[in-house]
């Protein structure tokens, strides 16, 4: 049989990746998926095992990356994403930034594949303008706890650029605001996750600071959606995809305790070091050059992601 394209996605069996897997597989066409699994779980990717068009291949990709064939695209989505584990993988998160990148970079270069990075909104830090547009060069701590991801996934930004201007590598870069949904991890430290599992178990739902830091949350498939329309379009800047309908972390907190029909009370931690005390991004960008916005709403996403949850609650419960 003969496939369409060609992908290799690195951080292929984490959250965002595993759903890239799944979207691109079910369009025909063939994924070579690369994860060393430090963050990354098999079980999000399983059951592609066996299929022709899937490839699984455990690399740590700070080595260099040897893929056999033609490969199109190169989807660099490797590296640890929450704040827990950057903070206990401070130099691998360093690492896959810079080393994971320049060789994710030098594999597209080789293939003469289009390449896509995933950046964050965490290149804006602790932001000063708000909300956040694609032109605003943020407010990072370099030397802060947080420093470690966010400067990670700025040089990963400039490499990316470099290799678009003095290698003429076709490069995309994204930068992904929080987002959520099946297969993130119980113990993820993220708000979502945090809460739910938290809920789920009538546990008190930890709160840090007063709550009143805002954030916005984009559902998986509604970002799935976005990067693949960003990688058919001829634009090499960074693009915002997130969901802007921006809402105070106490009040993310309620809502789900009341959609869990939850006996949860909150409970109030000091806030961490370097914390962004608002997150929202602005969107203009993506809906003029993708036609794209966020379409699913809070409660329907946070609905599917409690089903999620409770499954894998009682799967741990039984084993």
């Amino acid at each position: 049989m003969m496939y369409k394209y060609r992908y290799v996605i690195t951080g292929g069996a984490g959250f965002i990746g595993s759903h890239l897997c799944d979207r691109l597989i079910s369009q025909g066409h063939e994924v070579v998926c690369i994860d060393n699994l430090i963050t990354g779980n098999i079980d999000n990717i399983g059951y592609l095992f066996g299929k022709n068009n899937f490839l699984f291949l455990k690399h740590d990709i700070t080595n260099y990356i040897h893929v056999q064939g033609k490969v199109h695209y190169v989807l660099h989505f490797a590296s640890p994403a929450s704040p827990i584990d950057y903070l206990q993988l401070p130099i691998q998160t360093l690492k896959v930034g810079s080393l994971g990148t320049h060789k994710a970079l030098g594999l597209a270069k080789e293939k003469g594949a289009t390449f896509l990075l995933a950046s964050t909104s965490e290149v804006y830090g602790d932001p000063l303008i708000h909300p956040q547009g694609e032109e605003y060069w943020g407010n990072v701590n370099p030397i802060g706890v947080r420093g470690v991801y966010d400067e990670a996934k700025r040089f990963a930004e400039a490499m990316t650029m470099a290799y678009h201007r003095y290698h003429k590598v076709k490069t995309r870069i994204v930068r992904i605001f929080n987002t959520y949904g099946p297969r993130m991890r119980i113990n993820d430290g993220r708000a979502i996750p945090n809460f739910i599992s938290q809920a789920l178990k009538n546990d008190d739902v930890t709160v840090y600071g007063d709550g009143s830091q805002t954030r916005s949350f984009c559902y998986i498939d509604d970002l799935v959606e976005g990067i693949l329309r960003l990688l058919e379009r001829d634009y090499t800047n960074p693009v915002n995809l997130g969901n802007p309908a921006e809402m105070k972390l106490i009040e993310l907190a309620e809502k789900i305790v009341q959609i869990a029909g939850s006996k949860s009370q909150i409970k109030f931690l000091p806030l961490p070091e370097d914390d962004p005390k608002v997150r929202k991004p602005d969107i203009t960008l993506a809906k003029k050059l993708l036609g794209w916005n966020a379409k699913v709403t809070l409660e329907e996403g946070i609905g599917r992601t409690l089903d999620y949850f409770k499954r894998l609650l009682s799967h741990k419960e039984k084993t």
